[in-house]
């Protein structure tokens, strides 16, 4: 999906908001989706991952795939498994996620300036005991919301500018952890767009096999963002923690 926009103010923002919502549902309760992952195994040091051996003898609804990160203490790449199910418990008793109402208000325009060289910024991670992780931060977004400045730093996911940011509504309304929203670029190199209708919860939010960064300090606004995506929501009594 591209996050790339005009200058041009699109004839129906709520409605596309609307779409975003029914592709972002789809995306969750696909085969591969968040509430699919039920399995993330980290292999031994030096051993490498055979999917299709670890796929062998499992019910048709499961996929594997492989994963590799940095070992936080060796700086050696430590290579993984992941198991999704399309019939995982978690699928079945989804049920929505919560938003809050369309808020134009909440569609900011920003700086983007970008910094030479691949600058790397330790971001904590959920499941890993208070370590850091280095993600590159390409460039600084400048904007001020409410009277006040921000400077804030968005990874590169992929080509694409991901900001992981918290408010005071996480833990009550949203999202404990912070929630993820894509940066939007403009035609303009030096101007993005920042639409937190579009803020959404991370995928750690569906499945504890994920480990999500955390926000930064300076990713933190000091008034509650009321736009985008609060809570997951399952039938049945299924836990939103599992």
């Amino acid at each position: 999906m591209s996050h790339s926009i005009t200058d041009q103010p699109t004839a129906d923002p709520a409605g596309e908001w609307d779409t975003w919502r029914s592709e972002r549902h789809r995306a969750l309760t696909s085969p591969t989706g968040n509430l699919a992952l039920v399995e993330t195994r980290w292999l031994p040091a030096g051993e490498r991952p055979d999917a299709e051996a670890a796929r062998a003898g499992r019910p048709r609804t499961v996929t594997v795939t492989t994963l590799q990160r940095t070992d936080l203490v060796t700086g050696e790449p430590e290579h993984g498994l992941r198991f999704w199910d399309a019939d995982s418990d978690a699928v079945r008793h989804f049920d929505r996620v919560d938003v809050f109402p369309y808020d134009p208000a909440w569609v900011l325009e920003a700086t983007y300036t970008p910094v030479p060289g691949a600058r790397r910024v330790a971001f904590e991670h959920i499941r890993d005991n208070g370590g850091t992780r280095d993600l590159v931060v390409p460039g600084d977004i400048t904007l001020t919301v409410d009277g006040r400045d921000y400077t804030l730093g968005a990874f590169d996911d992929d080509g694409t500018l991901l900001l992981v940011f918290g408010d005071p509504t996480n833990g009550d309304t949203t999202y404990g952890a912070g929630r993820f929203l894509f940066v939007r670029r403009t035609e303009d190199d030096d101007r993005v767009l920042l639409d937190f209708n579009r803020a959404f919860v991370p995928p750690c939010g569906f499945s504890d096999q994920y480990n999500c960064p955390m926000p930064p300090r300076q990713n933190r606004f000091h008034l509650p963002v009321r736009a985008g995506e609060k809570l997951p929501v399952f039938r049945g009594g299924f836990p939103a923690q599992h």
